[in-house]
C-alpha cells in the first residue's frame, strides 16, 4: 500500500509555504529579512504535475518561484529541532507561482495573500525518474511522469515490476543533506533562478520546529521551503524548466509546464 507522504499530491491535508528564506530574495522584492521563519498557506487544489499547464488568470501578472520541497512522513506537534528530521519522509521539486500584482495589492491593504498564492495549478510539482533497468527501458520517463503523479498505486506496482517510472516524492535516504542542493529554473531555455539552498536563513529543523509550534504537522503535509533570487514574470506561452540536482550537479528531479492562459474564473481589477 502506498504511504500517505509517497502519495502527497493526492493525499496532504496542507502545503506550507515559508516566505523570504533567502536573503537575495528578500533584497529584490525590497523586503526585509525575517527575524523568525513566517508562512503562508496554500490549498492542495493548486497542485499540478510536471507536464501540465499552469493557467493565468486575467490581469495577473505571475511569478515563478522554485523551491524544495519537504514531505511530513509522521505527524508532530511542538516538534523540537533535534527531533525534526524523525518526521521527515521526503523531498520534492515545486514551484511557488504568484500573482504579483495581486500580493502587492493586498499588502498594500493589509490583506491576507490567499488568493495571490492559491489559484488553481500555481503548485506544480516535479518528478523524478527511477531506472531499475529492466525489461521497460524504452518507455522513458515521459511516458509515465502524469501517470505516476496521479496514480501513486500503480508506480508502486511498477517498482515491484521493475518497470522505469517517474513519481513526484524523493525518499529521504536519497539526499544526505537537504541544504547542499542547486535548485535552477530556466525560462524558453534561458536561466533564471540558480541557487543553492545552503543560503537558506532558517534550515529545516527550525522551519519544521517553528510551524509546528503553531499548527500540527500531519503526514503528507507539504512544507516549501523559500526561493533563491531571480524570481520574475512567466505569461502565457512560456516554457518552464526546472531542476533538482545535488552538489555534485547529479539530478535528483525536474519538472517542467507550459503557461497559459485562464479561460473564465477571477480577473484582476487593479
Amino acid at each position: 500500500m502506498t504511504s500517505v507522504a509517497a502519495a502527497f499530491v493526492q493525499r496532504s491535508k496542507k502545503i506550507v509555504a515559508i516566505g523570504r528564506n533567502y536573503a537575495a530574495h528578500a533584497k529584490e522584492l525590497n523586503n526585509p529579512t525575517p527575524k523568525e521563519p513566517f508562512f503562508f498557506l496554500k490549498p492542495t487544489t493548486s497542485y499540478v504535475p510536471s507536464g501540465g499547464r499552469v493557467e493565468i488568470p486575467c490581469g495577473i501578472i505571475a511569478h515563478h518561484e522554485v523551491e524544495l520541497g519537504l514531505v511530513i512522513g509522521k505527524d508532530g506537534r511542538d516538534i523540537s529541532q533535534a527531533n525534526a528530521t524523525a518526521h521527515v519522509a521526503g523531498y520534492t521539486l515545486a514551484v511557488d507561482m504568484t500573482a504579483r500584482n495581486l500580493q502587492d495589492k493586498v499588502k498594500k491593504a493589509g490583506l491576507p495573500w490567499s488568493a495571490a498564492k492559491g489559484f488553481d495549478t500555481f503548485t506544480p510539482i516535479g518528478y523524478v525518474c527511477l531506472d531499475l533497468s529492466f525489461p521497460y527501458l524504452g518507455l522513458g520517463p515521459a511516458v509515465l511522469q502524469v501517470a505516476c503523479a496521479t496514480k501513486p498505486v500503480e508506480c508502486e506496482i511498477a517498482t515491484q515490476s521493475n518497470i522505469l517510472l517517474a513519481r513526484p516524492f524523493i525518499p529521504k535516504t536519497t539526499i544526505s543533506d537537504p541544504h547542499s542542493l542547486r535548485l535552477s529554473l530556466k525560462i524558453n531555455g534561458v536561466l533564471k533562478q540558480d541557487g543553492m539552498t545552503s543560503d537558506m536563513i532558517f534550515r529545516i529543523p527550525r522551519l519544521i520546529e517553528h510551524v509546528s509550534s503553531i499548527m500540527t504537522l500531519e503526514e503528507g503535509d507539504l512544507i516549501l521551503t523559500g526561493t533563491p533570487e531571480g524570481v520574475g514574470q512567466v505569461v502565457p506561452g512560456d516554457k518552464v524548466e526546472c531542476l533538482l540536482a545535488d552538489e555534485n550537479g547529479k539530478e535528483l528531479a525536474t519538472l517542467n509546464f507550459t503557461a497559459a492562459a485562464r479561460e473564465g474564473g477571477y480577473e484582476f481589477q487593479p
